[in-house]
């Protein structure tokens, strides 16, 4: 009788445990049994083009960082928070100087005396400045059109002609630049049951985008690619598949209509591990035109893009539930797909890679 009685408080605890638990918390195992091919390192050298690092880092975590990178086959990695003027120089010093070919620096912008009419001279001359200085193409952060005001705090948007002259500098000195606008659809969306990245928006609340503080998703997005049609000798770089990795017909008609518009697969690895077949083709229909990136340094969270990458696997864990609580499939992209998305584009695309590093 003592064993029973210990056994039905030992079913209720549980059964309150079950009914307390929050969803955050809540961390199913899969017990599907099906063939595991688990990518450690890249099948091909590659060229991370969407990282951010510290470029005047000391002599001892760079070192590391170039093991690391070496550990998953990472041959080249951009860093795009270079900054501009002095900080890009001395960073460029930094990184380039302890190893020549392993590291690539995009210059930033400066913001200050946006109103001055002397403004779009000014900033184009900074950027030839850092180019000269080693710079090699331009990166433009998110809170250009969601958070950059003038000084009568009216929002800059993103296909401001106060930059005409920067953008079209960078075609004249054939350096890309790549672009974060916006984020993902569902951050403009009210946090409601629907909304897809509900886990995400509760447990990262800062994320969200409400309409009473930023303009909405569709009119960032028809500023950028207003952007892109107003400077066709300009190569951009449309960071995070352009936050259209769910709906990848609707990129592929634009990357049929802004032929200077590429993209990058960083932090959106999610969507493409969703959809497998779909995705598949359209790598393989627009292979000249994507390049790999990962944006956030952790080495450890490496294996998983290789895996969608490169295998066939299903229903494989992702590395952030919050971002997708839904299982990974793999691609297995044809090696002459992959080899273009691992290199071949970036080398075509941003100059002063050194192609001898990388397979024919």
């Amino acid at each position: 009788m003592l064993k029973f009685i210990f056994v039905l408080l030992a079913a209720l605890h549980l059964a309150a445990q079950a009914q307390t638990m929050s969803i955050e918390e809540y961390s199913p195992k899969s017990t599907l049994v099906v063939p595991q091919h688990p990518v450690a390192r890249a099948k091909y050298p590659f060229i991370d083009v969407h990282n951010h690092q510290n470029s005047t880092m000391s002599k001892d975590k760079l070192d590391q960082l170039v093991r690391d990178m070496d550990r998953i086959n990472l041959r080249v990695m951009v860093n795009l928070s270079g900054g501009y003027g002095d900080k890009l120089a001395k960073g460029v010093q930094n990184l380039k100087g302890n190893y020549k070919d392993r590291f690539i620096v995009f210059a930033n912008i400066d913001f200050t005396g946006l109103d001055d009419p002397e403004y779009p001279k000014r900033a184009a001359a900074q950027l030839e400045q850092d180019v000269r200085s080693g710079a090699q193409g331009l990166k433009i952060f998110k809170n250009f059109g969601m958070d950059l005001k003038d000084s009568k705090g009216q929002r800059v948007h993103v296909d401001d002609p106060r930059f005409d002259q920067l953008f079209e500098t960078c075609g004249r000195l054939k350096i890309p630049v790549l672009i974060h606008t916006a984020e993902p659809w569902s951050f403009f969306q009210p946090i409601d049951k629907n909304n897809e990245r509900w886990l995400e928006l509760k447990t990262h609340a800062g994320r969200a985008r409400p309409p009473e503080k930023y303009p909405s998703w569709e009119v960032l997005m028809t500023e950028q690619h207003n952007l892109f049609a107003k400077h066709p000798n300009t190569k951009f770089i449309n960071a995070h598949l352009g936050w259209y990795g769910s709906n990848l017909a609707e990129l592929g008609h634009l990357m049929d209509r802004l032929p200077n518009m590429y993209t990058e697969i960083g932090a959106v690895l999610y969507d493409l591990g969703r959809q497998p077949k779909f995705a598949r083709q359209f790598l393989i229909q627009y292979q000249d035109r994507v390049m790999f990136g990962k944006d956030t340094w952790n080495v450890d969270e490496y294996p998983t893009y290789f895996r969608v990458l490169e295998t066939g696997d299903e229903y494989f864990d992702y590395y952030r539930k919050y971002h997708a609580f839904w299982q990974m499939y793999g691609l297995e992209l044809p090696d002459d797909v992959l080899k273009k998305l691992y290199y071949k584009n970036a080398l075509h695309i941003i100059p002063g890679i050194d192609a001898s590093m990388f397979p024919e």
